[in-house]
């Protein structure tokens, strides 16, 4: 059962140790010192994955059911590890819970750090930290789009049946997926580095920001997010690209292969959540403080935009606003962007699924007899993907308020831990409280308690039922 895990986790190893060696490169024109760490770095993690894969190599023929669920977890878990090695070996951090905890929020798309002062650091750290988004941002697009369907978790099965008819099969080999969103997802991060470069950033920032916004990871370059700029042509480019990661990068290759896509109904639906919110938090912000109208509505679609995309970029700090709309942007953060993006969280599907099930649910109990589908857009929706849904929920929740009563145990009060699990558990990094939010960071932390936000982090991104499942005596069984 381990051989083709290993064997496909040590070729991502091997991809990740060359991938390092472009932040050495970086700091060798700049003259950092820091060059050293990331080439050891890329030794150890080449080394470690040229032996993976030589040991366990094999002919592939199919994967199995719990070799899928193993090879989600461990490839995610070793990638974790390894890119750490930049932050421990170049001490810009000061312990392995750290290290560790930093990468985790960078290749999970979190976005939450425990860096005190990001502009005191090296560019190669800075653009390190901005690679991590983007190889997890890809690396969740490709898991959802490939891999969902066949773990049966629920949610790409019904997107996929949305973009599909009986004569042509959408995307069937995982070979033709991967080439197309890899394309896709540079395409989207080059207009976006040099859409920011025109409105005012340089390109080291732009680069970096185009892969923070593209990958909902929400990294910076600065201390204020995109706060620092405080350029309104800039923060309008970033919610384009924000948003432009929260929708399926399988839509995108259909505009490219068809010019004409059949219509995506979750992205209607989510686009309008979006819009209504952000409205809504404008016209708040607009009648209970100082800003003006047009300011209102800016921060307000802004810090929308970043807590529905799970990016978390900030242009404003909004625990500022009152316990009101920090309730409102807590209870925005399970939202999520559509299946098959970048995005954290639930995902707008999901809710989706809920709304029509209550829907039916009350239809049947005004009228009994009648005979009432489950309908998602114009898609009847099956048992098997209802029943993944409420059993994802279910967990979730579950998972979320364990994970907060183990960091209160931990010795942080039940606000803070709920605040900062949440945070973590649905890849938003920002927190509802000011010492995690736009403005904090999570240092404070003790090292065991970094460690179990890190894990929350990677049971969100891998949507609670992979890590679960793995973690059941009953997957252990012959």
């Amino acid at each position: 059962m381990w051989q083709p895990v290993l064997m496909i986790s040590g070729h991502i190893l091997i991809v990740l140790g060359i991938i390092m060696l472009v932040p050495a490169g970086l700091d060798l024109a700049e003259n950092s010192g820091e060059w050293s760490h990331f080439v050891s770095g890329a030794v150890i993690t080449i080394f470690f994955g040229i032996s993976l894969f030589l040991a366990n190599r094999t002919k592939i023929e199919r994967i199995t059911l719990k070799q899928g669920y193993l090879l989600t977890a461990v490839s995610w878990l070793f990638t974790i590890l390894f890119a750490s090695l930049p932050f421990e070996l170049s001490n810009v951090v000061p312990s392995t819970a750290d290290a560790i905890f930093e990468a985790a929020s960078g290749i999970t798309g979190t976005g939450a750090t425990i860096m005190t002062d990001v502009e005191s650091l090296p560019q190669s750290i800075l653009l390190w930290r901005s690679v991590l988004n983007a190889l997890g941002g890809l690396g969740i697009v490709i898991f959802a789009v490939a891999l969902l369907p066949f773990l049966g978790i629920g949610g790409m099965q019904m997107f996929q049946r949305e973009n599909s008819d009986s004569s042509d099969k959408f995307m069937p080999k995982f070979s033709y997926i991967a080439k197309r969103i890899v394309f896709v997802y540079c395409l989207l991060i080059g207009i976006a580095c040099l859409t920011l470069f025109l409105c005012g950033m340089n390109w080291f920032d732009a680069l970096n920001h185009a892969m923070s916004a593209i990958g909902t990871g929400g990294f910076s370059t600065k201390n204020n997010s995109v706060a620092f700029f405080n350029s309104a042509k800039i923060e309008f480019a970033v919610m384009i690209f924000m948003l432009a990661g929260s929708l399926p990068m399988t839509f995108y290759i259909l505009l490219l292969r068809r010019g004409n896509p059949d219509k995506y109904n979750q992205i209607s639906v989510f686009l309008k959540t979006v819009a209504v919110f952000s409205l809504f938090v404008g016209i708040y912000l607009f009648l209970n403080s100082d800003y003006g109208l047009l300011t209102s509505l800016r921060y307000g679609f802004f810090s929308v935009i970043a807590t529905v995309t799970t990016t978390g970029l900030s242009a404003v700090d909004y625990t500022d606003w009152g316990v009101w709309a920090t309730s409102v942007f807590l209870l925005l953060s399970f939202c999520g962007g559509c299946t098959g993006s970048t995005c954290g969280s639930v995902k707008i599907f999901r809710w989706q699924t809920i709304y029509a099930f209550l829907r039916k649910y009350m239809l049947s109990a005004i009228e009994p007899h009648r005979v009432v589908p489950l309908k998602i857009g114009k898609v009847n929706a099956s048992d098997k993907i209802t029943t993944s849904v409420f059993v994802y929920i279910f967990s979730f929740v579950i998972c979320l308020f364990a994970l907060s009563l183990l960091v209160s145990l931990l010795g942080v009060n039940f606000q803070t831990a709920i605040a900062s699990v949440t945070a973590c558990i649905t890849n938003v990094g920002v927190g509802s409280i000011n010492i995690i939010g736009p403005g904090g960071n999570y240092a404070f932390f003790s090292p065991l308690v970094k460690f179990v936000l890190a894990f929350a982090m990677l049971l969100g991104r891998l949507e609670i039922i992979t890590i679960l499942v793995i973690l059941s005596r009953s997957f252990w069984r012959k």
